[in-house]
């Protein structure tokens, strides 16, 4: 994978183009996590997956690869929509494969934005060095298994923490059993931090809507997965800079645009959100909630929406407007580079931006003293553009094939699943195959589409000798 992502060449004649890579990886991963997941020993009924039909010699229906092939792309692409109950359905090895898939997806996802994050870096800026420094913050190509390296660390680092505190909880709280205890917190906080919303409850973590020791380690691993790594990397050099002496003359005056955009806007959307759901739930969803758990369930529900899909609340229960606001943070999604989906934070930034921009009249598009490139304004039009018009096809062709659902559910799961979100109204495991197929390429895409796409404009530059004459049309 490295050596293909020469910054010297979008289509290298010595390999395949890196996002050409990106996609066949995880195709392949998908295609192993099927057949895995098609063994008998995957499924707690010792059956291939499928709906087993109460004939004799017990047959299995020829939904098998479909099931399989929805949850291990759900996985992979770190969504968590799901077909089957992941609870009841899947014996303890196949849900060993699915923590395994969602790990290999989450850390393959994390490395391979980072490199591409580096890669067009290195590829917009007027040389190697003055382009890594502005918006890398030192990063070069140079530098690539270190970030590899520090990228796998740093998730098993925080998937540890979370880890323990779950299995503490677990134990303690619960008197799971000590083996029980670290198995369930290993498998969620795994799925938290990568934000992949896989539970081992048929509940997903209703049933821990009270108990603040379990979600907020959730959020927290949500929350860290979702800033993306680049965020990170960029916020550890600070805080070591900061913490040596030797080096605190040399802290950077400045932190780059994309950890702005997206610490700023993280907050914001988790305050927002929380109090969506808090104005719109109080005395709905969560009626019969004490206060202390309304507050504690708007926050995780505003943390949740933009990242990954663990619910603690019952999102059938929800007020219309509730969920056409979910559909917002939803799309939006996480960090440059991390475990989140949807368009990403920056994009919606650089886009507001220009709008504020156009608002005042100015002639170009300036952020905390910083002017932006109009390659990258048009790179964030194109990623928003696709987006919506992905989830614009998705929900007509859904609505066609599954008429019985009303609008707002068809727009949810399929925002849901574009984003990689995971969250549902509950309609998934009812829609036809057909709509379920739809929801496999949408979450494939809502993975590797953003990146890639937003990697190949920036490494593909056309260059005319010449050009056309201006006009303006009119506009509005």
């Amino acid at each position: 994978m490295v050596i293909t992502l020469s910054r010297h060449a979008t289509k290298s004649r010595r390999g395949v183009r890196p996002t050409t890579l990106v996609v066949w990886c995880y195709v392949a991963l998908i295609t192993a996590g099927t057949v895995l997941l098609m063994l008998p020993i995957s499924a707690a009924n010792s059956h291939p997956t499928g709906q087993c039909a109460p004939s004799p010699g017990d047959m299995c229906l020829p939904t098998a690869l479909s099931d399989a092939l929805f949850t291990a792309t759900s996985a992979t692409s770190l969504t968590g929509l799901i077909t089957v109950d992941t609870a009841t359905h899947w014996s303890t090895f196949g849900k060993v494969v699915i923590m395994l898939l969602i790990q290999l997806g989450g850390l393959g996802f994390m490395t391979l934005a980072s490199l591409f994050g580096l890669f067009v870096a290195g590829r917009l800026g007027l040389n190697r060095r003055a382009g890594a420094r502005v918006e890398g913050r030192g990063m070069d190509m140079g530098e690539i298994s270190w970030v590899v390296r520090a990228a796998v660390s740093f998730t098993l680092l925080v998937e540890f923490v979370v880890a323990v505190a779950l299995t503490l909880r677990f134990h303690f709280g619960y008197e799971y059993s000590w083996g029980r205890a670290v198995w369930e917190g290993l498998f969620h906080a795994i799925s938290g931090f990568n934000n992949a919303g896989f539970a081992l409850y048929t509940d997903n973590v209703i049933g821990f809507y009270s108990d603040a020791w379990v979600l907020l380690p959730l959020a927290f691993a949500l929350i860290v997965g979702g800033l993306g790594f680049p965020v990170l990397l960029e916020a550890w050099r600070h805080g070591k800079a900061w913490l040596s002496v030797r080096t605190r003359g040399q802290l950077p005056k400045r932190w780059s645009l994309t950890t702005r955009f997206t610490i700023k806007g993280t907050i914001l959307l988790i305050a927002l959100g929380t109090l969506m759901v808090a104005f719109g739930e109080w005395s709905n969803a969560m009626s019969g909630f004490t206060t202390g758990e309304k507050i504690l369930n708007s926050f995780f529900a505003g943390v949740s929406p933009r990242t990954a899909g663990f619910n603690a609340l019952d999102y059938a229960d929800f007020h219309p407007s509730t969920l056409l606001g979910t559909d917002f943070l939803m799309f939006i999604g996480g960090g440059t580079g991390g475990t989140a989906g949807g368009v990403k934070i920056t994009t919606s930034a650089v886009i507001l931006a220009a709008v504020l921009a156009e608002i005042r009249g100015d002639t170009s598009v300036s952020v905390a003293r910083r002017r932006l490139n109009p390659k990258v304004l048009r790179q964030a039009l194109v990623v928003l553009a696709f987006g919506i018009g992905q989830v614009f096809l998705a929900v007509i062709a859904v609505s066609f094939l599954a008429p019985q659902f009303s609008t707002d559910q068809i727009l949810f799961e399929v925002v849901s699943a574009f984003a990689t979100v995971g969250l549902s109204t509950g309609i998934t495991a009812d829609l036809p195959v057909a709509a379920q197929a739809i929801f496999i390429v949408l979450m494939f895409a809502g993975r590797v589409g953003p990146i890639a796409l937003a990697t190949a404009l920036a490494a593909r530059p056309r260059q005319r000798i010449y050009e056309y004459p201006e006009e303006r049309p009119f506009i509005g």
